[in-house]
């Protein structure tokens, strides 16, 4: 992709950018005819100049906006929560006033702020404080060290866990399963439990003992040649293990949350779409009414539908009883989704799904409700099958309630193919792609073989010209930063650098994937997603080149400085100098 060196021009009396003649035009994706925004989705404001001079204004940068031409500035002028301008150094300095608080980039890379188009960051973000994360360690020597640490800290009997977010197929060492032997050389103080993602969790004899899984007669538990529970237990049982951990009080959902929130700015995120429970939500907006909530969450909400057609009759008349767009920038519900119904729903570690036609006939009674009451949807949609069931029953109700203006999006599509895609864009449907395969490639190729390598397909998904995002579907299934994901994108490769994926993408494409397109998929693409006038002054100041380093080194691109709303919420202070205009 060519991209643009030649800095806009600010006109500075106006802050009216001009783009330059010979920069790159839109990509495939930002030419794909987009759908209307929803209706209750808010637009950028004007900028008012006459309000006064700039309160913020960073220069003597790399501004890689990812505006609609990918737009390489210098400087970016902010008023209040929104960009005012951006430009050269010289165009944006005539902005500032006697109060202006100017931030020296020193040649620094800025990026707009990251957004994870599906998380669920809300609810599991409760056990930060105490859960112990091994996203992104390369090593199981480092992971055993921490383990032993984290034992070490702990009071005996108290539980030390990892509730996914890793595998040992990340490890570069040793890739074997942890055993209950290796795990009691670590403690037999302390039940210790290993979720590897969904896929298998490892215990501890402390473990064993809590978990009762030694009486139990489930399938799940593996046992060894004598008929005892080796320590191992399979997917279906994982649910059941963990829930052994005592629940922490509502009370230490706001302190945790907020060191979760620490952490994601450190990592460059400023913005996320996923599922949010109903008791968390009142917490977070009254973080967000008292300034201390730095990260905005865009959820999404649903009606239980049970199991069977009786309970989807139930449950048909609440759907239009469902508020979106009541909230703020902060916190919101966008779109119904995501699993939306169960029997309708599929597993990334089945061969194939195990819906039957019956499954896909009531999912699409629920999706024409959807219709029918105009709002967006999010569909959980990992195998081929599934995005053909889901497809099917939208062209249906495509016939009675167009869906293009509805802003409808299959996530995770880690196989969805060429025609699904065509589909796809025929009906106006965005895809918000999770690339799980960064943590859980090993497993992926296991289950699929070789078809994994094209898991997802982001060329195809790019080429396609439907509206893509990126996201993670963390913190279980996946590592959480967001970098990282921009590594696999680019590169093919899983956390410890084994090639896991063929089918990738250019760098700028996974960018403007990981910003502007997932603001798209989250409703807030005239608010977020690229740095420029009249958007949210969410920006990312990062401590080396995105577009030039090799690529392998995406992965290890640190946030220097970190910004939601025009406010510092992260800096290393590594930005040479801050000081009041003079």
């Amino acid at each position: 992709m060519k991209r643009c060196m030649h800095v806009s021009r600010a006109v500075v009396a106006g802050a009216l950018l001009t783009v330059a003649a010979g920069c790159a035009g839109p990509t495939p994706q930002q030419e794909a005819a987009a759908p209307a925004p929803a209706q209750g989705a808010t637009a950028a404001p004007a900028v008012d100049v006459a309000a006064g001079p700039a309160d913020v204004i960073l220069s003597n940068g790399k501004v890689i906006t990812v505006d609609d031409r990918f737009t390489i500035a210098q400087a970016i002028a902010i008023k209040g929560d929104r960009v005012l301008a951006v430009g050269t150094t010289d165009d944006i300095k005539g902005l500032a006033g006697p109060s202006t608080r100017t931030i020296d980039l020193a040649g620094r890379t800025v990026v707009p702020g990251l957004i994870d188009n599906h998380a669920h960051f809300m609810e599991e973000g409760v056990l930060w404080t105490v859960e112990l994360r091994l996203d992104g360690i390369e090593t199981r020597a480092q992971a055993v060290d921490m383990i032993r640490a984290k034992a070490a800290s702990l009071p005996a009997g108290r539980w030390v866990f990892v509730l996914g977010g890793w595998s040992p197929d990340q490890f570069t060492d040793d890739k074997k399963p942890f055993t209950k032997a290796e795990l009691d050389a670590i403690s037999t103080d302390h039940p210790i439990l290993l979720q590897f993602t969904r896929a298998e969790t490892y215990l501890n004899s402390k473990a064993v003992e809590l978990t009762g899984i030694e009486a139990k007669t489930d399938a799940w538990v593996r046992r060894d040649a004598s008929g005892k529970a080796t320590g191992v237990v399979d997917a279906a049982g994982a649910g059941a293990v963990s829930g052994v951990i005592p629940p922490l009080p509502i009370e230490q959902v706001e302190p945790n949350s907020l060191a979760m929130i620490r952490e994601l700015n450190a990592s460059g995120l400023t913005a996320s779409g996923g599922t949010c429970p109903d008791d968390f939500v009142p917490i977070f907006r009254k973080m967000a009414s008292e300034n201390r909530l730095n990260k905005r969450f865009f959820c999404l909400v649903a009606v239980p539908m049970g199991t069977s057609a009786d309970t989807v009759t139930k449950g048909l008349p609440k759907i239009a009883d469902l508020k979106l767009f009541q909230g703020d920038m902060w916190v919101d519900h966008f779109a119904y989704g995501e699993g939306n119904y169960g029997p309708a729903s599929d597993n990334m570690v089945a061969v194939s799904g195990t819906q039957k036609p019956e499954d896909f006939e009531q999912w699409g009674r629920i999706a024409r409700e959807v219709a029918r009451a105009g709002m967006p949807m999010h569909s959980h949609t990992t195998l081929d099958a599934t995005a053909d069931g889901f497809l099917t029953q939208i062209e249906k109700i495509n016939r009675e309630f167009p869906v293009r203006n509805l802003r409808w999006t299959l996530i995770h599509g880690e196989q969805l193919k060429a025609a699904d895609l065509a589909r796809m864009r025929a009906l106006g449907v965005s895809a918000a792609i999770q690339p799980r395969a960064t943590i859980m490639g090993g497993i992926f190729h296991r289950v699929h073989g070789d078809r994994a390598f094209n898991m997802p397909d982001f060329r195809t998904i790019q080429d396609s010209g439907v509206i893509w995002g990126l996201g993670t579907d963390t913190f279980e299934v996946n590592q959480y930063r967001p970098f990282t994901t921009l590594y696999t994108a680019v590169t093919g490769k899983m956390v410890g650098g084994t090639v896991v994926n063929h089918r990738t993408v250019s760098r700028e494409d996974a960018l403007i994937a990981h910003t502007k397109g997932s603001a798209y998929t989250i409703l807030q693409e005239h608010n977020l997603g690229s740095i420029a006038a009249g958007k949210m002054a969410d920006l990312v100041v990062i401590d080396r080149d995105y577009l030039t380093i090799p690529a392998d080194e995406i992965k290890n691109i640190k946030p220097v400085m970190t910004m939601v709303g025009g406010r510092v919420v992260y800096d290393t202070a590594a930005p040479a100098t801050q000081t009041a205009a003079r």
